[in-house]
């Protein structure tokens, strides 16, 4: 079986060795050089065609994000950018994922660094099979601007109905075109995305200032209500309890996360029938049980199709499960939640 060949691109000499360590001797993976710049990385893609680039996103002279945008339209392949976990590294993270790398890992500061890279090796397995469209990034889908939503009553209010979504790699992407159809007045709506915490804050704040509901890092105790858009925080499990409150849990990993879909759906199976549940793309299997519980208990269900999945892995697990109620590509999600919300409450309340 031929093996991953990756580039990796780094200033610094010591994490680039940390980085090869972590990926000797794993099937399927060969490290086929190391660039300390750019411009060095440049003429290595060009001279050895690398399947996939580990990328510093701080770096001298022309940094990752620069050569990252450059490399996606020229040369597209898969990218995983190492990131510092400060706010400047943070905030640099998710805007690459957002320009097409496929995920973003921090950079081991203090401790053990092999427990830092040790998913990395899987990230390289998952990278390798990523769709990108042929500009470059994750495969595209058209977001809808001011002028192509969907119209919304003015007087549309979710009651008690909510939207729960989960989603892991190529999920910024996913998650910037889903609510971007969201008007201020929107369902009330849980996410849980697999992301280390301070990527999670910079991802929330950007999308904050950008989309018209108010959308941030849930809070210990506060309430889910029409209009918000609450992510589950980087290292703890998010669930709502029966007064519609949020409760953050410090329990082990599910499915190797935390946060866990599938704990945030679980809580959601005494309600059912008020939830709609909305799988996108992302590795594993986090979520797919839950979901199906949640589809018997009478809630509304829906899978990010194939074609525009970064990853088809998450939501093909649900679909094969009998969990998912309606397949669409990524376009027709978000429309399709206000659709599929708004008559329910005009359903329920005739």
């Amino acid at each position: 079986m031929r093996k991953t060949r990756v580039l990796i691109v780094d200033d610094s000499a010591t994490q680039r060795r940390l980085i090869a360590h972590a990926l000797e001797g794993h099937d399927g993976i060969e490290v086929i050089a190391e660039a300390a710049d750019a411009y060095q990385a440049r003429d290595l893609v060009k001279t050895m065609n690398p399947d996939v680039l580990t990328l510093d996103v701080e770096m001298p002279g022309m940094n990752g994000l620069e050569f990252l945008a450059r490399l996606m339209k020229s040369r597209p392949r898969p990218v995983i950018m190492i990131s510092s976990y400060t706010r400047r590294g943070a905030d640099a993270a998710v805007q690459a994922l957002g320009m097409g790398a496929i995920a973003c890992i921090g950079k081991p500061a203090a401790g053990n660094p092999d427990e830092v890279y040790r998913h990395l090796p899987d990230l390289i397995r998952t990278a390798a099979r990523a769709r990108l469209s042929p500009a470059g990034g994750h495969v595209k889908s058209r977001p809808y601007g001011p002028s192509t939503a969907p119209i919304v009553d003015e007087n549309f209010r979710s009651g008690h109905w909510m939207v729960a979504i989960g989603s892991s790699t190529g999920g910024v992407e996913a998650l910037t075109t889903v609510l971007s159809n969201y008007p201020s007045q929107c369902p009330p709506t849980l996410i849980t995305q697999h992301m280390p915490g301070n990527f999670l804050r910079s991802l929330a704040a950007r999308l904050n200032s950008n989309l018209s509901p108010e959308v941030k890092v849930a809070d210990a105790g506060e309430v889910l209500a029409p209009g918000r858009v609450l992510f589950a925080p980087g290292d703890r499990h998010m669930i709502l309890d029966r007064s519609d409150r949020i409760v953050l849990l410090n329990t082990p990993p599910e499915n190797g996360h935390c946060p866990s879909v599938d704990v945030m759906y679980r809580s959601l199976v005494p309600r059912a029938r008020h939830v709609l549940a909305v799988q996108l793309t992302g590795m594993g299997a986090d979520g797919a049980q839950e979901m199906l519980a949640l589809r018997m208990g009478g809630a509304r269900t829906i899978g990010q199709d194939e074609a525009t999945s970064t990853i088809y892995g998450m939501p093909a697990r649900a679909f094969e499960l009998g969990a998912v109620e309606r397949q669409l590509p990524l376009d027709r999600i978000g429309p399709a939640i206000l659709d599929m919300t708004r008559t329910a409450e005009t359903a329920q309340a005739r």
